[in-house]
């Protein structure tokens, strides 16, 4: 009964996240000071991890296609539809779960349980649209983003490391990277990522938006929804695999 209880309360706070603002001009201004925060604040992740998957797919691949039957310019194929198909959507939204949606479930579950939220809702403001609806729109606006950044490097580091480990020339990456390209993929990508985006902003705004407590409270609420929130990526990836690419 819990599990339904929490579902019907979360949609209940979406419904109201995304009730008629007060005043849209501050939405708005908020909207872009949560993209600068939480958007651009990710990027430096974000390119670390995917250089570094780019590069150890490469070296994986061209270690599997030691086959004078098989063309080496399958690496360039592997590495490009790997981090299109499911490296860039569902990884990185697995690390942004973390890292956007901790900070988003300890800010809101704190201003929970100093009673800010409850002064908003004295002045009249709908606390769950101030707060929240400006983190989703940010999230969900600024992942395809982040994921096309996360896409664009990890060629780049297989193109690189494979070039400076020697287990991949310059023309068969190239020309694996361009055959049979499929353009598709990558608004598959994207539709991914703004889905997953929405799932790790909202699912961490209502742990700590109903945190009840203190500081002991605040941290459980924001480990809850990291962890709901990458289950239900890991989740919907699959459901939204079997419908975008069958």
């Amino acid at each position: 009964m819990k599990l339904f209880f929490n579902f019907g309360q979360y949609f209940i706070l979406i419904k109201r996240t995304f009730s008629k603002p007060e005043k849209r001009s501050i939405y708005v201004n908020r909207i872009f000071e949560e993209i600068t925060i939480l958007g651009i604040g990710s990027l430096g992740i974000v390119a670390i991890i995917s250089v570094f998957i780019g590069a150890v797919i490469t070296i994986q691949t061209a270690f599997n296609l030691q086959n004078p039957l098989v063309p080496l310019y399958g690496v360039g194929v592997a590495v490009r539809d790997s981090m299109i198909l499911e490296f860039s959507p569902a990884i990185i939204s697995l690390i942004l779960a973390g890292k956007i949606g901790s900070s988003i479930a300890s800010e809101i579950g704190t201003m929970r349980v100093t009673e800010q939220i409850d002064a908003l809702e004295i002045m009249g403001i709908n606390s769950a649209g101030y707060l929240i609806s400006p983190k989703i729109i940010a999230t969900v606006l600024f992942s395809p983003v982040l994921v096309t950044f996360s896409m664009f490097l990890g060629i780049l580091g297989g193109y690189v490391f494979g070039l400076l480990t020697g287990v991949v020339t310059n023309y068969e990456f190239i020309y694996g990277i361009t055959y049979q390209f499929i353009p598709y993929n990558v608004m598959y990508a994207l539709i991914k990522a703004a889905f997953f985006a929405f799932i790790f902003a909202s699912v961490p705004a209502y742990h700590g938006y109903y945190t009840k407590g203190g500081a002991l409270e605040v941290g459980r609420s924001s480990t809850k929804g990291v962890v709901y929130s990458s289950v239900l990526i890991l989740a919907f990836d699959f459901i939204l695999t079997q419908l975008l690419l069958t």
